[in-house]
């Protein structure tokens, strides 16, 4: 497998870089202690970002998950979607962002040329930000494969705050990537459930995940 770079700036941020392209995840540049209210919650950012927005560089592709909640989009991520060359999102949020996000449904998919001609496509994957039901609450969520082609580069899967739920399982199904980022830490912000992966949400991508040629998270 090619070498892939991933940097942890914070949260749900991280900059991929891979195949000759730059992918940066969910931005999320605020300094810390701000804090962000909610329908159902108020949400304090405690911990700054390890990069800067400035100090990230150009960006091919922002793969926002969902724009709808601060700690997957604050206000200094707002501000730096403009920079990137292509914002890959929901339908609902490329609609209440405007500019050049473009919205995707699941299994949809787009491709994107660098500069040196190098191709990647990029497919929306289905994603839940908590349990069956949560969605006219929690609102649109999607995961991203990015598909390298027949190069040394092995897919990626993004998947976004999400669940296992049985969306997550067709990933499965249908790819073989060579990393898959899951997005853990069992949030519960607002009641006695979770809206991202836990432990063994986490144990179960990693086990369906798993092929001979052992994929990496």
């Amino acid at each position: 497998m090619a070498r892939v770079t991933i940097t942890l700036i914070g949260g749900p941020t991280a900059l991929i870089e891979a195949g000759g392209f730059r992918f940066l995840t969910d931005p999320t540049f605020d300094p810390p202690g701000g804090n962000y209210a909610m329908p159902r919650v108020i949400l304090r950012k405690i911990v700054g970002p390890a990069l800067s927005a400035d100090a990230v560089g150009p960006i091919d592709v922002v793969l926002l998950s969902h724009d709808q909640h601060a700690d997957n989009l604050d206000h200094a991520g707002r501000a730096f979607l403009p920079k990137a060359g292509r914002v890959l999102t929901t339908v609902a949020g490329a609609e209440r962002l405007g500019g050049h996000a473009e919205g995707l449904t699941p299994w949809a998919t787009t491709q994107v040329t660098n500069r040196a001609g190098q191709a990647v496509v990029v497919t929306a994957t289905p994603a839940r930000h908590g349990p069956a039901g949560i969605e006219p609450l929690s609102g649109e969520v999607t995961g991203f494969v990015l598909d390298f082609g027949d190069g040394p580069t092995r897919p990626i899967y993004v998947t976004g705050d999400t669940v296992w739920f049985e969306g997550v399982a067709e990933v499965a199904r249908r790819f073989r990537p060579g990393i898959v980022m899951p997005f853990a830490g069992a949030s519960r912000p607002i009641g006695p459930f979770d809206l991202t992966m836990d432990t063994n949400d986490t144990v179960e991508v990693a086990h369906r995940f798993s092929n001979t040629n052992g994929p990496s998270f």
